[in-house]
C-alpha cells in the first residue's frame, strides 16, 4: 500500500459497523494482498470480521485467513472458534466452506481441533459438504498422517466409495490416491464389487471427477479375460467425451485390461480396435500444444499397439502451418506406422518434407527415410535408396550430407547388397563439411576399399587435414586406412597407415584415438592374419531402436497415459519430488517432527556407509594439513579409480602422476625398474604400464544420509558432526539431482540441547546437474541457547537454496560433544 496512513484508514473501516463498508474495506485489503503488498498487520482487524451473515464477506476473510496463517500462527488460533462454529451452521455452502480452510491452513495447532468438525461433515447430509470434507481429508494427512489413521478416516473414505453420489464417490477416490501417493501405502483395495460401483458414478461425475475414477481403476486387476471384457464395455462411451484428459485416461484403462484379453475367441478385439483408433485422430484437430501432447501419448501406444492407427496412418502427415515440434512428434509417427502397404505414401511424404526451408525438418526428414528403409526389409529398400539419390541429385548441401549418413546406416543393414550407389556418393565429396558426413563417407570408403578402385586417393583427400579434424572423424580414419592396407596392403597403402599411425600417437591428446593406434599398431606388428579377424570380422546388422523405449519403461508408461511422464516419457520418481511442504509451527519457523519420523531420521543417519569411497582426488593434501573448505566431486569420479585399487577407495591419481611425496599414502610394494617400452612378456609397451604401481589413498568414511532425494525436493544431503582439533564443525555433503545449477546455500538450526549454531555462512558453491559439493562449517556452543532439560540429543536442520526452496531433516548429536 502506497500511500501513509492507508493502514490506518483501512483499520478504522473495518471496525465500523456498517456491513457495507466493511465488505468494500475487506475488498481493499485483498486487492493489497493480491498485487504484492504486505498487510499482515491488519490480521486481527481481518479476523474480528469473520462473525458474520453475509457468505462473500466470509469468503474474503477466509482468503486473507489462508493467505497470511503462515506468518501470523498464533493469531490464527484466534479464529478457530468461529470455524467451529461455522462447521455446525445451518447453511451447507458455510459448513463446506469452514472445513475447506480450516484444511488450507498449514498451522500445526488448529489440525487437533480440525478432527471434530471433520467427522462430522464427512457423515453430512448434504453430498456437497461430503465431497468437500473428503477433499480435506487428504489435506490434513499431509500435516498429520497419524492422526489421519488414528481417528479412523480413511476408513470413513472408503466406506465413501460407495455413497450414492457420484462426486462424493470421485472426490473420496482422489483423496485416497493422494494418499497413496503420499504414504506409499495402498489405500484403495479394488474389488469387483468397488469397480461396479465405480463405473456406475463414472456416467455421472463431472469430467475431472471422471479423470480420478479412471486413474484410479489402472490398478484394477481383473479376474479373467470376461470380467476385463466387461469393464471395457463400461468405459468405451467415455471415448467420445470433449475432454482430451478423459478421453486419455479412458484409452489407458482400455489398453490396461486388453492384456487380460489374449485370444479373440468370441471375435471382440477387431471391432475393439476400430473404435479406439478414431478418438486418438479427434485428439489431432485440436490446438497445437494438445496435439503434442496428443502425439507424445499416441508415439507410446504405436509401440505397443501399432495395429490401432496403421490405416489411419495419412493423419500424422505434415501441414504446412504446424508448429515444429508437432511435425517432428508426427514424423515419430509416420516412421512407426511404415509398412509394405503404406511405403509408397510415406516415402512420397517424406521427400516433400525434404524440399522445405526448415533445415531441421528436412534433416529430420531425410533421416526418416533411412529409417523406413532399415526397419523395411525386401524390395522397399531399394525405393527408399532411390528417393535418397534423387534427394543427392538436387545438390543441396545439407540434404546431400543427411543422405550419406543414413545411406552408410543402410550398408550396414544391408551389406554387400547396394554397393552400386558409392560412386555416386563419392562424387559429393567436395561437399562434406560437417563431421557426422564425413565420418559416415570415410566408413563407406573403408568398409569396401577394395571395390572402389581409387579408395586410396579418397582417402588421401581427408588425411590432408587429420590434425584439424574431430575427433569422430579422427577415429573413422584410423579404422578406414587400416581397412585399406589390410584389403590392399600395396606400397601406397602402407605408407598412409604409417603416416595416421604416427599422427594418431604422437600428434594428439586424445586418449581413444591414442590407444586405437596402439592397438591396431600392435596387431599389424604382431599378426596380420589376427588383424584381419578383428578388423574385418563379419558385423552384426543394425535395428531402427534409435527411439525405442526400453520394454519395462514402456509398461510403466502405458499406466501413466495422460500424465506427466508421457510427455517427459520418463518415470514420474525422475521428475517429482514427493516432498511435504513445511507445516507452520507457533513455536517457530523449523516444523516440529513427530515420534515417528524422529525414529525415520535416527535409522536413515545410521544406515550403513557404503562400502566404495570415492578416490582420493587431491592426492592427501588434506592430510598434510591444507583444509579445503569447499570442493565439487563428479559422481563419475569413482569410475575412475584403478581396477587394482583397495575396494575402499581408488588410487592417489595426481599424487602418482606429479610424484608427489603424501605421507598419508599406504607404503607400497619395491617396484622392478624396467625401460619404458619393453613389456615383461617381451612385447611392445609403448606407456610402460606394466611397470606402474599407484600407491593406495587412505579413503574418507561416506558421510550418512540425512535427507534422501525422493524428500529433497532435487538435492540429497549427507552429514556428519564431529570435533576437529578441539572445534566442533559439520562436515555436510550436497549431491544435486535437478535439472539445473543449485546455489544460494543457507542453513539454520532449531533450539538444540547443546545450544549449537553456525559460526558463519554456508560455504557451498554453485553445484552443477548430478555433481556433489562438500564443506566443512564450523559450528559454536552457546549453553544460554541451550533447551531446558531433559536433553533431546536431534538437531533440526533448515536448508535454503535459490532454486529448491527451503528442506527441513533432523540429525543425532553425539552426547560426548560437549
Amino acid at each position: 500500500i502506497e500511500r501513509p496512513g492507508e493502514i490506518h484508514e483501512l483499520k478504522q473501516e473495518l471496525k465500523t459497523p456498517h456491513k457495507d463498508k466493511k465488505k468494500e474495506a475487506v475488498k481493499k485489503v485483498i486487492a493489497a494482498m493480491t498485487v504484492g503488498h504486505d498487510v499482515a498487520s491488519l490480521f486481527p482487524d481481518v479476523v474480528n470480521c469473520m462473525q458474520t451473515d453475509d457468505m462473500e464477506l466470509k469468503k474474503l476473510v477466509y482468503l486473507y485467513l489462508i493467505n497470511y496463517a503462515k506468518t501470523q500462527p498464533d493469531l490464527t488460533l484466534m479464529a478457530v472458534n468461529t470455524f467451529v462454529k461455522d462447521s455446525l451452521d445451518p447453511s451447507p455452502l458455510i459448513r463446506a466452506l469452514a472445513v475447506r480452510t480450516m484444511g488450507c491452513v498449514r498451522v500445526d495447532k488448529i489440525t487437533e481441533y480440525l478432527c471434530d468438525p471433520l467427522e462430522r461433515c464427512l457423515k453430512d447430509n448434504d453430498p456437497y459438504v461430503r465431497k468437500t470434507s473428503a477433499v480435506c481429508v487428504a489435506k490434513l494427512y499431509d500435516i498429520s498422517p497419524t492422526l489421519v489413521e488414528e481417528r479412523g478416516f480413511i476408513d470413513t473414505l472408503q466406506d465413501m466409495i460407495s455413497d450414492a453420489n457420484p462426486m462424493v464417490v470421485a472426490n473420496a477416490i482422489a483423496a485416497l490416491s493422494e494418499i497413496t501417493d503420499m504414504s506409499g501405502k495402498v489405500m484403495v483395495d479394488l474389488t469387483s464389487s468397488s469397480v461396479f460401483k465405480l463405473l456406475a458414478a463414472l456416467n455421472e461425475c463431472t469430467e475431472w471427477g471422471q479423470v480420478f475414477i479412471l486413474d484410479s481403476l489402472v490398478g484394477y486387476q481383473p479376474k479373467d479375460a470376461k470380467d476385463a471384457e466387461s469393464v471395457i464395455e463400461r468405459i468405451l462411451p467415455r471415448l467420445q467425451h470433449a475432454n482430451c484428459a478423459v478421453v486419455l485416461g479412458a484409452m489407458k484403462v482400455i489398453l490396461k485390461q486388453l492384456r487380460c484379453v489374449q485370444h479373440d475367441e468370441d471375435g471382440f478385439l477387431r471391432p475393439l480396435m476400430n473404435k479406439l483408433a478414431p478418438p486418438l485422430v479427434t485428439l489431432l484437430n485440436a490446438e497445437p500444444e494438445l496435439q503434442f501432447v496428443a502425439l507424445r501419448n499416441i508415439n507410446i501406444i504405436i509401440q505397443r499397439h501399432r495395429e490401432i492407427l496403421v490405416p489411419n496412418i495419412k493423419v500424422f502427415f505434415c501441414k504446412y502451418n504446424d508448429p515444429i515440434y508437432v511435425k517432428m512428434e508426427k514424423l515419430e509417427a509416420m516412421i512407426r506406422l511404415a509398412e509394405e502397404s503404406n511405403i509408397d505414401q510415406v516415402l512420397l511424404e517424406l521427400k516433400e518434407y525434404s524440399t522445405e526451408i526448415d533445415v531441421d525438418f528436412v534433416r529430420r526428414a531425410v533421416r526418416a527415410i533411412g529409417r523406413c528403409a532399415v526397419s523395411i526389409e525386401g524390395e522397399h529398400v531399394q525405393k527408399c535408396i532411390n528417393v535418397l539419390l534423387e534427394l543427392i541429385e538436387t545438390r543441396v548441401n545439407y540434404v546431400v550430407q543427411e543422405s550419406i549418413i543414413v545411406i552408410k546406416d543402410i550398408f550396414r543393414k544391408y551389406p554387400n547388397q547396394y554397393e552400386s550407389i558409392i560412386s555416386t556418393l563419392c562424387e559429393n565429396l567436395d561437399t562434406l563439411d560437417e563431421p557426422e558426413a564425413k565420418g559416415s563417407m570415410i566408413w563407406i570408403i573403408g568398409e569396401y576399399a577394395d571395390r572402389i578402385d581409387n579408395a586410396d586417393e579418397l582417402l588421401e583427400t581427408f588425411l590432408e587435414t587429420f590434425p584439424e579434424e574431430t575427433s569422430s572423424v579422427q577415429l573413422q580414419l584410423l579404422t578406414a586406412a587400416v581397412k585399406l592396407f589390410l584389403k590392399k596392403p600395396t606400397e601406397k597403402p602402407q605408407q598412409m597407415i604409417q603416416l595416421v599411425l604416427s599422427n594418431a600417437t604422437q600428434e594428439t591428446d586424445n586418449p581413444d584415438l591414442r590407444d586405437r593406434a596402439y592397438i591396431y599398431w600392435r596387431l599389424l606388428s604382431t599378426d596380420a592374419e589376427a588383424a584381419k579377424d578383428v578388423i574385418l570380422s563379419e558385423k552384426p546388422t543394425i535395428e531402427d531402436d534409435s527411439s525405442a523405449l526400453d520394454p519395462e519403461l514402456l509398461d510403466e508408461l502405458m499406466n501413466n497415459i495422460g500424465m506427466l511422464a508421457s510427455v517427459y516419457q520418463k518415470l514420474p520418481d525422475t521428475f517429482v519430488a514427493r516432498t511435504r511442504p513445511a507445516v507452520q509451527s507457533v513455536s517457530g519457523f523449523v516444523e516440529p517432527l513427530s515420534h515417528a519420523e524422529q525414529e525415520d531420521d535416527k535409522a536413515a543417519a545410521s544406515m550403513a556407509e557404503p562400502a566404495g569411497g570415492l578416490p582420493d582426488l587431491l592426492g592427501g593434501l588434506d592430510s598434510a594439513g591444507i583444509a579445503s573448505a569447499s570442493h565439487v566431486d563428479s559422481p563419475d569420479s569413482a569410475s575412475a579409480a584403478p581396477a587394482g585399487g583397495p575396494a575402499g577407495g581408488g588410487g592417489d591419481l595426481l599424487g602418482d602422476l606429479l610424484s608427489l611425496d603424501v605421507s598419508a599414502a599406504a607404503p607400497t610394494q619395491p617396484q622392478q625398474q624396467q625401460s619404458v617400452g619393453a613389456a615383461p612378456g617381451g612385447g611392445f609397451d609403448p606407456f610402460g604400464l606394466d611397470s606402474l604401481a599407484a600407491p593406495a589413498a587412505v579413503p574418507e568414511p561416506a558421510l550418512p544420509v540425512l535427507l534422501p532425494t525422493s524428500q529433497g525436493k532435487g538435492i540429497e544431503i549427507g552429514g556428519r558432526i564431529e570435533k576437529s582439533s578441539g572445534q566442533v564443525v559439520y562436515n555436510l555433503s550436497f549431491k544435486n539431482t535437478s535439472a539445473g545449477v543449485v546455489d544460494g546455500f543457507m542453513i539454520q538450526f532449531n533450539k538444540n540441547c547443546f545450544g549449537l549454531t553456525p559460526a558463519g555462512p554456508l560455504q557451498v558453491p554453485p553445484t552443477q546437474p548430478g555433481c556433489t559439493s562438500t564443506t566443512k562449517l564450523p559450528l559454536t556452543v552457546n549453553p544460554a541457547a541451550a533447551t531446558p532439560p531433559p536433553p533431546n540429543f536431534v538437531l533440526q536442520v533448515a536448508i535454503k537454496t535459490n532454486q529448491l526452496g527451503v528442506v527441513y531433516f533432523s540429525d543425532n548429536l553425539p552426547r560426548d560433544l560437549v
